[in-house]
């Protein structure tokens, strides 16, 4: 394989699901750094306020495309890409609601397999030479063993970890005939601001109706790691610049865990609430739910990267943004 060109500061990068919690970050990061950002996004998941913030940025263009079939994005995106060298695709476009694909099969199906299919497309035909994909920890399914790129069998037990890990096996087979660089990324628990789903979404939805009560899917003892928004994307840029050719496979996470209960705890301790909490009796909160995993991250270490922050501490920072959020929403009532 020949080496990676590496961006420079007037690169161009495209961003499926730009407008969802981390692809948002993402674009802000690329922005930062001085890239040119095409962003596309259907706004099924994403949030327009997500990127309202950069109206009027010369440097971002936003695209509203269906990447589910050929005909939601060729129309949209063709003609820009014609104008365009992109350096690099990133594919965030992904149903994010684990339940929602397992009441549905289709949901993970269009918005996440299709979509990298998509995607994969026109990686080839605009000639873009690197695809960075955000997969899972989805994809391993359960175990009792610390989980390196190498564990298997991977036996996912939710739709959304299968057409993750079909994502990266497309990804894989498109290394191996044309394509120079792919890079699946399998992401822990990720918390922060703009996040759509996930215990701390959940959690204050709930308590902002009642704060004197507090109902917990599952019993509470559901362990796994967690980073911050902003660490993830830190870590996908250093992806960008140090993965080497081919496919590759990294784990990104802390290599600890935090359970919900201690996350209830942080959550409640922050906004300066007291509710009476009532767990549910199962292990887990919903049906494809993966109730506990530890991370090996060797594979990405050996490059250069580690989280710096543990679980806790990544929860205890959207904790704090979450209650700041929660004070200026009482303010203004």
């Amino acid at each position: 394989m020949h080496p990676v060109s590496h961006p420079d500061h007037a690169a161009t990068s495209l961003v499926t699901g730009a407008a969802g919690f981390i692809g948002s970050h993402l674009v802000d990061a690329l922005l930062d750094r001085g890239d040119r950002v095409i962003g596309v996004d259907n706004f099924v998941r994403g949030q327009r306020e997500n990127l309202a913030h950069l109206s009027g940025c010369e440097r971002f263009h936003l695209i509203e495309a269906d990447l589910s079939s050929e005909e939601g994005w060729r129309g949209p995106l063709t003609s820009l890409l014609e104008e365009e060298m992109v350096h690099s695709l990133w594919h965030l476009a992904a149903n994010s609601d684990v339940a929602a694909g397992v009441a549905d099969s289709d949901v993970d199906l269009r918005q996440t397999f299709l979509t990298t299919i998509s995607a994969l497309r026109i990686a080839r035909e605009f000639q873009i030479g690197s695809v960075l994909f955000t997969s899972s920890s989805a994809v391993y399914g359960e175990s009792d063993r610390e989980l390196d790129e190498d564990s298997g069998p991977l036996c996912p037990i939710s739709n959304y970890g299968a057409m993750k890990l079909a994502s990266e096996a497309a990804l894989s087979a498109a290394c191996g005939s044309w394509l120079q660089r792919g890079v699946a990324m399998r992401l822990p628990n990720v918390v922060g601001s703009r996040c759509t789903h996930g215990v701390l979404f959940d959690l204050p939805k709930r308590l902002a109706k009642d704060p004197e009560r507090l109902e917990v899917l599952g019993d509470g003892y559901q362990r796994k790691p967690y980073m911050h928004v902003r660490r993830i994307v830190e870590a996908l840029l250093f992806l960008e610049d140090r993965a080497p050719a081919g496919f590759g496979r990294f784990n990104i996470g802390p290599e600890d865990e935090i359970t919900v209960r201690d996350i209830v705890s942080l959550l409640t301790g922050t906004l300066g609430l007291s509710p009476e909490v009532h767990y549910g009796g199962a292990d887990r909160g919903w049906v494809g739910d993966v109730p506990h995993y530890r991370y090996r991250t060797g594979r990405l270490r050996s490059l250069g990267w580690r989280a710096q922050e543990k679980s806790a501490e990544a929860v205890g920072t959207a904790c704090m943004e979450l209650a700041q959020n929660w004070k200026d929403s009482r303010c203004s009532q």
